[in-house]
C-alpha cells in the first residue's frame, strides 16, 4: 500500500449546533506562512506532539473553522490534547470523525474570518506506543529505539503558496552526541541534515530542519533513533500492532498495509545503516558551518594545507601534508617510522608558519597521547584560522580555485619527459598534488613506468633510505643511495624503483594515522566538537509551543519500524 494513501472526503458539510441538518458546502483556501512541528520523546518513552500554524484565509473562501490533527497512535487520551487560537483557548476538541486516530478542534466564534489570519496552536502530551525496538545499529553492540513522525498536512486543493515550516526532533535526555541516529527525510526540499543539531539545557539532544521552500499539503517524513537502555523496556513495540479495529485498537490495513510494513522493515534497515554513515561523515566536517554563509569571490593566498583545511580533507592527509612540508625546509627528519620520530633541527634554513611550527612542537612530546592531544590543538586553530580568513569570501568558489591549482601541477608534472624533469616538476606541487583524493593512485599511475630520481630532500623523510654521503640537517643535500640503482641517463642521481617510491609516498599517510592520530574519525571528531560543534543550548529555556492549522485536514505523526506514515492529505 502507498506511502502516501490519502482519506479523500469528496464533500464537507457543517452541522448547525440545533439540529442535524445539512447547509452548503464549505469553501476553504488558505496559506499557511509559517509552521513548526515538534515531537518529544520523555525519558518514559512516551510523546509529545506540538504544532504552530500561522494562516492566512483568502477573500474568496469561507472562513476556517475547524482544525483535525491526526495522532501518531490510538493511545492518547482528549484530556491531553490543548490548543489556542491566537492565544484564545479552544474548548470545542473531540475525535475526529475524519482521521482516525486523530482529533477536530472547533474554532467556533474564534474561526478565521475570509482574508484575515491568525494562529492556530496544538500541544498532545502523554502519546504511547510511540516507540520499536529495532535490530542492533552495525557500529554498536546494544539494541535502539527507533520512531519516524510526519507532521500533520492539509488537502491540497485546500491550500497555496509555500510554507517556512521548521521540524524539531528532541530525544529523551542523558545521551553524548555520537549516541543518536537521525534518519535521512523523505520528500523534504531542505537540506538531508539538520539545519541545527545541540544539546539544550535539560540535556536533551534536539535536530532541527528547516525549510522556507516546504509546503503543508506533501507528506515529508523524518525520524530518529537512540538507545533502548535510554527509555523502559515496556515502551518499546517489537511489531505493529494489529488488530480488527475497534476503540484503542490499530488497523494494520487502514493505516500502512502488510506488504508495505515488510518492505519498510528493510527499508529501514536500510536507513539505519544511512544513518550511520551520515553520522560519521558529520565527524569529518570539522569546518565551522559559518563559512558556508557565501560571499564574493576567490580567497587567494592560501597554502596547500590550509586549501586542505578548506575542502575538510582527512586530517592525516594534512598532517602528512605539514611533515612533507617541514622535511622540505629542512626542518625536521624523520629518524623512526615505527614508532614515528622526528629530529627537529637548531636553525631551518626556511622560515616556517605558525602551524608548522606547533607541528614540531607536538611531535617532541614523549607519548603518542601528548603528542595527539598537542596536534589537536594545532589542527584546531587551523582550522579556525582558515574560516576566519575566509570570511568574506565564497568557500565554493574557492574551493574550485584551489582544485585546479592542483589539477594543474597533475598536468605539469605528466608533461615532463624526462624522469629528472618529473621529479622536478612533482617535487615544486608535491603539497598541491595531495589535494587530489586519488593522490595515490594517481602517484603510482604517474612513476609505475620507470626508476624515480629522488629529491634532496628524500634521505630526511625516509630513514631506510641510507645515503653515502648527506647535508647537514636545515640544509640541502644530495646524496647517493647504497642500496638502488640510478636511472640511465640520470648522471647518476640517487634513484628508486617508481613503484616503490609511490608506495613509500602514499604509505607516509597511513603510517602517521596508525603511528600518532590513531583511529581518524575519533581523532577528527575531537577537532569537529570544538570548531563544528553540536552547541549546548546558553539560554535558561527553549521552549516550542506549537499548533495545530487551518481548515480541515488529515495529519499523521507515526512511529514505529514495521508501519509508516499513511496520510498524505485530504480531510475537511
Amino acid at each position: 500500500m502507498n506511502i502516501k494513501r490519502v482519506w479523500a472526503v469528496l464533500a464537507v458539510f457543517m452541522l448547525l449546533a440545533v439540529g442535524v441538518q445539512p447547509v452548503s458546502a464549505q469553501t476553504y483556501l488558505f496559506e499557511v506562512e509559517r509552521s513548526e512541528a515538534v515531537i518529544t520523546i520523555d525519558e518514559q518513552g512516551l510523546a509529545t506532539v506540538e504544532y504552530i500554524y500561522e494562516f492566512v484565509n483568502t477573500p474568496s473562501a469561507d472562513p476556517i473553522d475547524f482544525v483535525d490533527v491526526g495522532m501518531p497512535t490510538f493511545d492518547y487520551s482528549l484530556s491531553n490534547v490543548s490548543a489556542t487560537i491566537d492565544g484564545k483557548p479552544i474548548s470545542d476538541i473531540e475525535e475526529s470523525p475524519y482521521v482516525k486516530p486523530g482529533v477536530a478542534l472547533g474554532l467556533g466564534s474564534n474561526a478565521i474570518p475570509s482574508g484575515q489570519r491568525g494562529t492556530v496552536k496544538v500541544t498532545v502530551t502523554g502519546i504511547g506506543d510511540i516507540l520499536y525496538k529495532t535490530n542492533k545499529v552495525t557500529d554498536v553492540e546494544e539494541d535502539y529505539a527507533s520512531f519516524n513522525f510526519s507532521p500533520n498536512s492539509f488537502g491540497s486543493q485546500y491550500m497555496q503558496g509555500s510554507t517556512n515550516l521548521t521540524v524539531v526532533l528532541i530525544l529523551p535526555p542523558g545521551m553524548i552526541e555520537t549516541e543518536p541516529r537521525w534518519f535521512t527525510p523523505q520528500s523534504w526540499p531542505g537540506s538531508e541534515e539538520p539545519g541545527v543539531s545541540y544539546i539544550d539545557d535539560l540535556d536533551r539532544i534536539v535536530y532541527e530542519w528547516n525549510s522556507p521552500d516546504a509546503n503543508c499539503y506533501t507528506q515529508y517524513i523524518f525520524g530518529a533513533a537512540f538507545p533502548a537502555r535510554m527509555v523502559p523496556s515496556s515502551a518499546l513495540q517489537t511489531a505493529p500492532l494489529v488488530s480488527s479495529g475497534g476503540s484503542g485498537s490499530f488497523d494494520l490495513d487502514n493505516f500502512c498495509g502488510p506488504a508495505f510494513c515488510l518492505a519498510f522493515a528493510g527499508f529501514f534497515g536500510i536507513i539505519i545503516y544511512a544513518s550511520v554513515k551520515g553520522e560519521k561523515k558529520r565527524r569529518m566536517q570539522y569546518m565551522p558551518p559559518k563559512i558556508a554563509i557565501e560571499g564574493n569571490g576567490v580567497k587567494r593566498g592560501l597554502t596547500a594545507v590550509e586549501a586542505a583545511i578548506l575542502m575538510e580533507q582527512p586530517l592525516d592527509k594534512v598532517m602528512t601534508m605539514i611533515l612533507f612540508s617541514v622535511v622540505k625546509k629542512g626542518a625536521a627528519t624523520v629518524t623512526s617510522r615505527e614508532p614515528l620520530k622526528i629530529e627537529v633541527a637548531p636553525a631551518p634554513a626556511t622560515e616556517l608558519r605558525g602551524y608548522e611550527k606547533e607541528f614540531l612542537a607536538a611531535m617532541q612530546f614523549p607519548t603518542v597521547k601528548e603528542q595527539r592531544k598537542a596536534l589537536g590543538e594545532m589542527v584546531t586553530g587551523l582550522v579556525k584560522s582558515v574560516a576566519e580568513n575566509m570570511r568574506g569570501f565564497s568557500r565554493k568558489e574557492t574551493v574550485a580555485f584551489y582544485q585546479d591549482i592542483m589539477r594543474r601541477a597533475w598536468e605539469q608534472v605528466k608533461a615532463a619527459d624526462t624522469p629528472e624533469m618529473k621529479m622536478k616538476r612533482y617535487d615544486e606541487a608535491l603539497d598541491w598534488t595531495m589535494l587530489d583524493k586519488d593522490f595515490g593512485d594517481q602517484s603510482r599511475e604517474v612513476f609505475s613506468g620507470g626508476p624515480v630520481i629522488l629529491p634532496h630532500w628524500w634521505g630526511h623523510y625516509d630513514p631506510t633510505f641510507r645515503p653515502t654521503s648527506s647535508g647537514s640537517l636545515g640544509g640541502p643535500s644530495v646524496s647517493m643511495p647504497t642500496q638502488v640503482g640510478s636511472a640511465p641517463g640520470s648522471s647518476n642521481l640517487p634513484s628508486l624503483p617508481g613503484a616503490d617510491f609511490a608506495a613509500s609516498v602514499v604509505g607516509g599517510i597511513q603510517n602517521f594515522s596508525g603511528q600518532v592520530l590513531g583511529d581518524v574519525s575519533t581523532f577528527t571528531s575531537g577537532v569537529t566538537n570544538k570548531t563544528n560543534p553540536i552547541p549546548k543550548s546558553t539560554s535558561s529555556s527553549r521552549s516550542y509551543r506549537s499548533g495545530g492549522g487551518g481548515g480541515r485536514s488529515c495529519a499523521c505523526a507515526c512511529a514505529c519500524a514495521g508501519c509508516a506514515c499513511a496520510c498524505a492529505g485530504g480531510g475537511r
